[in-house]
């Protein structure tokens, strides 16, 4: 079993250095799930250009990789696409702009990226970010509040990963709140969050708080920010690695 990872690791790596060299960049395009939205990144352009890798957000994946390539094509060309500019020629109509992707999201959203550039992080990331209809982006209060999630800002938050609003409501118990560690956690059909120290907690106990509240209590259940609708995670002990599933 162990001979055939290694084999299909090894033969991923190829596809992807492929790719590099026969298009300039390799891209990992992966789809929409129920709450989190489809995103896309190079892979390749910081090994053969040595220009940062470009990550984007929120869009359907065909245009996210027509996005990208377009990146693929200034870089070829010569250009160093750079912070905090406004770029035309991007989206019909619209221009777009990037943000320097902060490190702490790169085991988050560059997975595929780490491993290809021997399993480190060692490199620079930018995020292509698009505008609203008005042209507003997302860190503007005009900006369409019912696309806010659509894109997360990867170079800010690092304390608050998941697509939610910091005050939303979630259910936890005295208990968590007390100090228990929080083994259990839910993300229930309907949106709603639960955490809790117990795999059954005594509803008498429960207790309405903000999910900002929750992540300064526990930081680390930003490690699971991605966690679908409908599905569950679960850990022994404080410290251990997230286990989750959907909840049957």
């Amino acid at each position: 079993m162990t001979g055939s990872h290694e084999e299909h690791d090894k033969q991923a790596k190829q596809a992807i250095l492929d790719n590099i060299e026969k298009y300039g960049c390799h891209l990992a395009l992966l789809e929409a799930d129920n709450y989190m939205p489809a995103f896309a990144y190079t892979i390749g352009l910081y090994k053969k250009y040595n220009h940062p890798e470009i990550i984007c957000f929120g869009l359907p994946t065909d245009l996210l990789g027509a996005l990208l390539n377009h990146v693929r094509d200034i870089v070829q060309a010569g250009e160093v696409l750079v912070p905090n500019k406004l770029y035309p020629g991007f989206l019909s109509g619209y221009e777009v702009c990037f943000l320097p992707v902060d490190e702490a999201f790169y085991a988050d959203y560059l997975g595929y990226g780490g491993w290809f550039y021997d399993l480190s992080f060692d490199f620079p990331v930018l995020q292509l970010v698009w505008p609203d209809k008005a042209g507003k982006f997302p860190w503007e209060e005009e900006f369409n509040k019912d696309w806010k999630f659509y894109q997360p800002l990867l170079d800010r938050n690092t304390d608050f990963k998941f697509f939610e609003e910091r005050n939303l409501g979630v259910y936890t118990t005295k208990q968590v709140l007390d100090g228990e560690p929080i083994l259990f956690v839910y993300h229930n059909d309907d949106g709603d969050w639960q955490f809790h120290s117990s795999s059954e907690p005594d509803f008498n106990d429960a207790k309405l708080v903000s999910l900002e509240c929750i992540t300064k209590l526990d930081p680390t259940v930003n490690e699971i920010y991605f966690l679908q609708y409908g599905w569950k995670a679960w850990r022994n002990r404080a410290g251990d690695e997230w286990e989750y599933e959907e909840d049957t």
